[in-house]
């Protein structure tokens, strides 16, 4: 990398990838991203779909680094010392990229996330880039809806939000009915609080459209998309 490379924390979900794309429409070299694959159970992270980050930034042109990250509840007191233990192999694997300038981070108002990633920075000596912090939600997803982004629910965990909100596009109806769930169930607008997950399949930063195959899958509480097969077009 560059000396004043930036790198991309980046599941493939609309908060990371908005992070991004701010990122290079405001000119910061950003020459890799970086995908944290993480246990079911994981407070830091988006969980689901991460596999597929590597065909988005095929799409997107950006070199991706891949890190897993596990851990062993028994091994952790509480959600905190969790927490500082997820980040410890994200941290390791940007020890290891040269010459690294800043980070951008796609948090909106977990403080749990941001604090983390801030004092991960710190330590590393480098900037954070976090367009998204504190914004007011659902300007926020009007701002990518208008910027193009096509955006797929893929896991949904939230009273209110049942199994035909799989698969359904993040569009203006959507955020509609997600202010009306919020004000009787409290669902956080962009999903924040875990109420539900997404996938970016298209955007103004991607060069072909991200395609996919799959199955429902549906507890009666919960439920997410389970992929089958997925393409870039």
């Amino acid at each position: 990398m560059t000396d004043d490379a930036w790198v991309s924390l980046f599941s493939g979900g609309k908060d990371s990838s908005w992070a991004l794309y701010q990122a290079l429409e405001r000119g910061l070299p950003v020459e890799r991203l970086v995908t944290v694959h993480p246990p079911d159970d994981s407070y830091m992270y988006h969980v689901p779909a991460t596999e597929l980050a590597s065909l988005a930034a095929e799409s997107i042109g950006i070199p991706l680094v891949e890190v897993e990250s596990s851990f062993d509840t028994d091994d952790v007191a509480d959600a905190g010392e969790q927490g500082d233990t997820e980040i410890e192999p994200l941290e390791a694997a940007l020890t290891d990229l040269d010459e690294l300038a800043g980070l951008t981070v796609g948090a909106v108002e977990s403080e749990y996330q941001n604090s983390r990633v801030g004092a991960m920075a710190d330590r590393l000596g480098v900037d954070v880039f976090a367009p998204l912090w504190q914004r007011n939600p659902r300007e926020l997803g009007e701002t990518m809806l208008g910027a193009g982004f096509e955006i797929k629910i893929i896991r949904v965990a939230a009273g209110g939000l049942d199994d035909s909100w799989l698969g359904r596009s993040l569009d203006a109806d959507a955020l509609d009915e997600l202010a009306t769930l919020n004000d009787q169930y409290g669902v956080h607008l962009l999903g924040e609080g875990g109420e539900f997950e997404t996938l970016v399949t298209d955007g103004p930063h991607m060069d072909r459209p991200l395609r996919l195959d799959y199955e429902v899958e549906w507890d009666g509480t919960r439920g997410q998309l389970q992929v089958t097969d997925a393409w870039l077009d």
